[in-house]
């Protein structure tokens, strides 16, 4: 035991050394997060880190982990936040970069004090796909992926439990102005071009606008 706990530890100090560039990602589902990550791991040189494909690939690698994590699921209980933040810290040193994209996570308050006190990490913001909910559903029905929780009732359900454990952890990072709000129900181009606009970094912004004005 004494073992994997160390390990631990020299995983959570190597990361904290390295200073990463964290983002959390965060939005409902059918906001198109998912789109823009591909965007931005394509034009900014981010690895993109969703916990859920994380949790669904250890669940399904047959490690004692990943067994625990399938007993967790199939009996409806949340998989404890330091199992996904542990998920999280190995694909993050084995990756080799140093900036990420966190995608769906810190699913609620919970989660997102763990990952600060676990990592010593702060995210640098978090990027908030704020979409109308009637947007998010006709985009799910119409995905067409034959996803069996792709129906109305599960749909809402989804959009239920997104309110009430995320949008306290985006209040939270709002009060330290670190939440960068994007208008989602825009066509995938426009929004990219927002997200352009908060990844290009300041230097390059200033550049951009001399060249403008000679």
């Amino acid at each position: 035991m004494g073992t994997a706990d160390t390990a631990s530890k020299d995983v959570t100090f190597s990361l904290a050394e390295k200073k990463p560039k964290v983002v959390f990602v965060l939005g409902g589902p059918g906001s198109g997060k998912g789109t823009q990550c591909a965007n931005i791991v394509q034009h900014f040189g981010y690895t993109h880190l969703s916990a859920g494909d994380l949790l669904r690939a250890e669940k399904n690698s047959g490690s004692e982990n990943g067994t625990m994590i399938q007993n967790m699921m199939n009996e409806g209980k949340i998989v404890p936040s330091e199992v996904t933040i542990k998920l999280l810290q190995k694909a993050m040193v084995e990756s080799g970069n140093d900036k990420f994209l966190i995608d769906g996570f810190p699913r609620n308050e919970e989660n997102r004090a763990a990952f600060e006190a676990f990592t010593k990490i702060e995210p640098e913001f978090v990027l908030f796909f704020n979409c109308p909910e009637e947007e998010m559903e006709r985009r799910i029905l119409n995905r067409n992926q034959g996803r069996e929780d792709d129906n109305i009732e599960t749909i809402r359900k989804r959009f239920k439990v997104f309110l009430e454990s995320s949008l306290p952890v985006i209040e939270y990072y709002k009060a330290k102005g670190k939440v960068r709000e994007i208008d989602a129900g825009m066509p995938i181009e426009e929004v990219f071009e927002v997200v352009k606009v908060i990844f290009t970094p300041k230097v390059e912004k200033v550049k951009k606008c001399r060249c403008a004005i000679l």
